[in-house]
């Protein structure tokens, strides 16, 4: 949502996007890939190094576990959120806005995320 209230949604799907491609708002900060780790809450044991960090939202409470992941993807959140300056911050390829990124999203499925495109896509 942006500062005046307007909800920000993630482009509708190009025709042409390949099986399983996920869109969202680009954060930056490149590509990168790793296995998927979904998470509920907070949890600095339950993520690993070079885990994909894939979750609904973040709070400022999430910001200890960034350093960790390969790349962030997250369903709700903009450019401007809390969590995209500190993703920035500290180079780490994030697309948030992906609906449904935490039910499409398999845990320990490899993904590449493209922080400048805005997309995440399964491994072959």
């Amino acid at each position: 949502m942006r500062s005046d209230g307007v909800p920000v949604l993630p482009p509708a799907a190009p025709a042409d996007d390949a099986p399983g491609l996920l869109r969202g708002t680009g954060i930056g900060a490149g590509r990168a890939s790793g296995p998927v780790r979904v998470l509920r809450e907070p949890d600095p044991a339950a993520l690993r190094e070079g885990d994909v960090l894939v979750v609904s939202f973040a709070d400022p409470g999430w910001t200890p576990l960034f350093p960790r992941a390969a790349a962030i993807v997250m369903e709700v959140g903009g450019s401007m959120c809390h969590a995209a300056v500190v993703a920035r911050e500290m180079g780490i390829p994030s697309v948030f806005g992906v609906r449904r990124a935490t039910e499409l999203l398999v845990p320990g499925q490899r993904v590449l995320v493209d922080g400048v495109a805005g997309t995440g896509a399964p491994e072959p």
